[in-house]
């Protein structure tokens, strides 16, 4: 039953965050009739246990003495929504399945206390390990304080993203632009550049597949640069920029089309990496898609702020040109940044590799 429910928060991915995807489904004490089914809703909307209620009552089956089955802890506090295990406590539920406690501080193990404390029997473990992966960007913003970092990059398989003129459109095929803007639906953010904003003037948005909300888009600019005719301003959504040097007149600029200006400078005149990720955090940012040139890229693995690389490897080769990203030189191989494969799969004529940093998920 665990997999059935973790399938329903996965179908439902996109539209929870900054919530975690949740499934619920609600079964018969004998454990032989499904009484209701739901998946956590769009920010603000009902948790997926609230929607089993709900499906279990517009189909006018009691659910007293049932077992609910939840990929994650209920709820404890008043958040966006009110508490779901007083909502099943409130219904009758004899006992709950979860997957695994929820990491959020104001829950974290409070929802089983509760539930047990009204002789609710509570069951923690199966399908863990699914659970928090399906949920990795939600788990990393509340106990390592700073989103999941995922580095997606198209190259040549020479590992080439662009020709030394800059031109880069298109190295990979449809089908990988595609699939990419998938990536950056399930996302909450989506982070660039100024180099690539000059250079390339993307949207940065999700345009290629159907999502029931856009990610924030972000923009590093230390110098605050970013054009105000820039493609990034042509649609809807919030756009954060992060600089270093103030410009009053620039910032004014900028935050007339919409965007939010922060300054997080470093002692070099940059843009303070990690606190960003911190900032992001705290803004409740919890799969962070970064789509930069080679020298943020290589800023940001460098500063070790990067969990998992999304790269896709057009066949061809490009000979000189622009890399994934500058950083180094390394004096030993020992220094390499280690990774394991997660995924290999063609999509379309391209490749697509998944790494992951290795230890990148202990915490």
């Amino acid at each position: 039953m665990m997999d059935f429910v973790i399938q329903l928060a996965r179908s439902n991915r996109l539209a929870p965050p900054p919530n975690p995807a949740v499934g619920c489904a609600i079964v018969s004490a004998d454990g032989r009739h499904l009484l209701g089914q739901g998946h956590t809703q769009a920010a603000g909307g009902p948790h997926a246990e609230i929607m089993a209620l709900r499906d279990a009552a517009a189909h006018g089956r009691a659910v007293a003495g049932a077992t609910a089955y939840v990929s994650l802890e209920p709820c404890s506090h008043h958040g966006r929504t009110g508490p779901c295990c007083d909502a099943l406590i409130a219904a009758g539920i004899k006992k709950v399945v979860a997957s695994i406690a929820d990491p959020n501080p104001l829950v974290s193990g409070q929802g089983f206390e509760r539930l047990r404390a009204a002789g609710i029997e509570v069951e923690v473990g199966p399908g863990a390990a699914e659970s928090r992966e399906l949920n990795i960007g939600f788990f990393s913003r509340m106990i390592r304080k700073t989103p999941w970092v995922r580095m997606k990059i198209a190259a040549s398989l020479d590992g080439m993203t662009a020709l030394p003129n800059g031109q880069s459109q298109w190295i990979t095929s449809p089908e990988a632009r595609t699939d990419g803007h998938a990536w950056r639906a399930r996302a909450s953010a989506v982070l660039t550049g100024i180099g690539t904003v000059l250079q390339d003037n993307p949207q940065l948005d999700v345009r290629l597949v159907d999502t029931p909300r856009q990610p924030c888009r972000i923009i590093v600019d230390s110098q605050l640069q970013t054009p105000a005719d820039a493609q990034i301003f042509k649609s809807g959504g919030e756009i954060w920029i992060y600089a270093a040097i103030r410009d009053a007149a620039r910032e004014a600029t900028l935050t007339a089309l919409g965007a939010t200006v922060s300054y997080l400078p470093n002692a070099h005149g940059k843009v303070d990496l990690p606190a960003l990720m911190q900032d992001l955090a705290r803004r409740e940012i919890n799969e962070l898609h970064v789509e930069a040139g080679s020298k943020l890229n290589g800023s940001l693995i460098r500063e070790g702020l990067v969990d998992e690389f999304l790269v896709y490897l057009a066949p061809k080769l490009l000979g000189s040109g622009q890399g994934m990203a500058s950083f180094g030189p390394l004096q030993q191989l020992s220094h390499a940044v280690p990774l394991q494969f997660l995924s290999t799969e063609m999509v379309g004529a391209d490749l697509r590799v998944l790494a992951r940093g290795v230890g990148r998920d202990q915490f």
